[in-house]
Formats: structure tokens, sequence, C-alpha cells
């Protein structure tokens, strides 16, 4: 794209078009013209928000949302919600509030879809072994949405980041979608430094991120549409495998806001749009919120926390325990057992001199799709024929 030459006339007009997209927006809203990036780049003729999105789409960590699991693994079923689709949901939902609230609809897209990459196979287990892998090894924590900054801008790009928006980056790690406020107010006087500051701050505490809100209101309706786009349909998922019913979903919560997930995501847009229109903040109706609150603490006693989901997370965090191991001797003992290596080739020297060997092993596992991970597992302790007999020396 940098390459293609388009005519003065062309680029005037452009731009002008940018400028009179910003000036229609709500005056909460965050203008594209605005845009900072932590490192200076040569202009592009594309919208700096909407060159996020490019970015992002067209990113490794992206593609591998295909084979990240959502809440369900281990499940045979192609009907059941898989991160990829997921973010997509959020990325809909977010650019529908966004649009009733007349705000910046192209800093939505790109934050709902690159937000989740960071999370790890097997979704949140998965995330709490490499955490404790972490611990463990004296290099701080895990948190999936802090990968999903480091992701963006320091391991893609073989190393060298992509240089998304300093509004973006906020916008993803600034994402807990486990979180749940009764109301959400942007961080006007965040500044890029701060930004930096506590994505360092946030690899070796867990807390900071809980703490943290985003520079824009943009930022804050991609957070509260995460919640939108997956206590709904979490419940749906949960009853096509199996694990519950439908009449089991707590009446106090339903009655108001309904039981399934169509009428969930239309009850809780409408609600917060409603609420939140010409303010500076998000919010729900007390009421609402409370259904909504009363609702996510069902789904974590019944579904995410719910013991027939359970039963293979022994098995899993031993196989995430040998892969993690194992990479790090490779690393220590310079050994080939994993592909680890491979990881290693492709990225910058600056990355591979000041990067300790146990946060590389930890961001090159939680980078891993679920079969990835599953292969990678097999091939460590499965013994492999040798088929007519041993190649020659």
């Amino acid at each position: 794209m940098n390459n293609i030459q388009f005519n003065k006339t062309v680029e005037e007009r452009v731009k002008a078009q940018q400028s009179v997209a910003d000036k229609s927006l709500s005056p909460y809203a965050f203008p594209t013209c605005k845009a900072t990036r932590l490192s200076a780049e040569p202009d592009d003729l594309r919208p700096a928000f909407f060159h996020d999105i490019d970015r992002i789409l067209y990113s490794s960590a992206y593609s591998r949302y295909i084979d990240k699991t959502q809440v369900f693994y281990l499940i045979e079923n192609d009907h059941i919600t898989h991160r990829v689709l997921h973010v997509q949901l959020v990325s809909k939902i977010a650019r529908t509030i966004g649009y009733f609230l007349n705000l910046n609809l192209d800093l939505i897209e790109a934050i709902s879809l690159g937000h989740d990459v960071g999370h790890t196979p097997f979704g949140h287990n998965g995330e709490s072994i490499i955490s404790t892998f972490c611990r463990q090894n004296k290099c701080g924590v895990f948190c999936h949405n802090v990968q999903s900054f480091r992701l963006f801008h320091l391991l893609e790009n073989n190393g060298m980041g992509n240089n998304l928006t300093t509004q973006v980056l906020d916008g993803i790690i600034c994402h807990n979608g486990e979180v749940l406020n009764n109301s959400y107010s942007p961080d006007k006087n965040k500044t890029p430094d701060r930004l930096l500051e506590e994505y360092e701050n946030s690899l070796f505490d867990v807390g900071v991120t809980k703490r943290m809100h985003p520079m824009t209101l943009e930022g804050c309706v991609m957070r509260i549409s995460d919640i939108i786009a997956y206590v709904g349909r979490d419940i749906e998922d949960a009853i096509v495998v199996n694990l519950i019913k439908r009449n089991d979903l707590p009446v106090e919560a339903t009655r108001l806001l309904g039981n399934t997930n169509r009428d969930i995501v239309n009850r809780l847009i409408i609600d917060l749009v409603n609420n939140s229109i010409d303010s500076d903040r998000l919010a729900f109706s007390p009421e609402v919120f409370r259904s909504l609150d009363i609702l996510q603490r069902w789904n974590y006693e019944h579904i995410y926390r719910n013991p027939r989901k359970m039963i293979q997370d022994n098995k899993i965090e031993n196989m995430f325990n040998v892969v993690l191991n194992a990479c790090l001797e490779d690393l220590e003992k310079d050994s080939r057992h994993t592909h680890i290596s491979d990881f290693l080739s492709e990225m910058s020297s600056d990355y591979c001199q000041s990067t300790e060997p146990a946060r590389i092993v930890a961001d090159y596992v939680s980078g891993m799709t679920d079969d990835y991970l599953l292969n990678t597992f097999k091939e460590l302790t499965v013994p492999t024929s040798f088929g007519m007999g041993f190649k020659a020396e």
C-alpha cells in the first residue's frame, strides 16, 4: 500500500473527507486526527485507525485466532464459539453501540479485533498455567490482555512490533471482560509514557490491569462489549454441549434480560445506549446492571467452573508444563527437542538478547493454537515409528 502513488487531488480529497468525518463525531468521541503512535512513521493515505485494522487483520497473531479456545476445549462441535468468532461478535456489538453514540467506529473496530490475540491455547486455563510458570521462574506474571499489547508492540513483525496507534494499544491492554462495572469513564489524562509504564508494571503484577481505564470512550465501549458478547453466547454454547439447560438460568436475571443470546444482547445494547447518549461515560440502568451482574456470576458458577467442564484440566496442566519446561530446557542447554529455536530464528537480535528465557518461552507457548500445543506435547511424549528401519548415517 505504501508503494501505491495517488495524485495530489485524491490525497487532498481523502484528507478532507476524514476532516469532515471527525467534525461529525460526538464531542466525547476520539477524532482520528488526534491519533498518535509510539514511534513516528511516514504518513499513509489511510486514516490511522483504519490503517491499524489492516495491520491487525494481516498479523500472524490474528490468523491464530482460528484454533484458539473461547470457553469449551476438547469439544468436537463446529457450532460452538472459538476465539475468532468471539472477536467478530465483540466488534459488531461495539460498533453498534458506537454507531448510536456517534463515536469513532474505526477505533472501536481496531481495538475489538485485536483485543484477544494474547489468549493462550485452552483459554483462561492455559493463561493461569503460563502465569504460574512465569512466577516460578521469576520473570513476572502472564495476563492475556497484556500479551495482546505485547504482541503488537513488540513480538509481531519479527520482534519489532506493528506500531499500532497509542489509542488502539491502550484499548487492547485495558480490556478486561472479567471485571464488570456499572459505569465506564475514560482516563483522558493518560499519556503515552504512562501507558508504557502501565504495560511494564502489568508484566509483574496481575492487579495492574484491573485498575487501568482506557484513555478513550471508544476503549470503554469495547470493554463492556466484550462482556455483552460472551455472557449470552456462552450460555448458548453451554446448552449445545449439554452442560446446562435453558430453564436452569436464574429467573432474577432472565426476567429482565431474556434467556436467549439474541434477547440478552439486544436488551443490554438498548439499555446502555439509552443511559449513555450525549454523555462522557457509559452506564446501564441500575436494574439492568443488577441483572447482568447476576447472570455473569451465574455463568462463572455453572459454566466456567462447572466440574464436568474441568474434568480434563489436570491433564491439560501436565501437558502445558511438559511443553513449557522442555522449551526452557532447550533454551538453557541449546538443545532442539522443541521448535522454539525456529521461533527465535525469526525474531530480532534485540528481542533475543534482552528477553529472559522464561519470558521467551511464555511468548512462544502462549502463541500456540490448541492443536499445535497438543501436537508438540505428542512429539515430546509419544514414541515415533522408525518406519522400515533407521536412516543411513
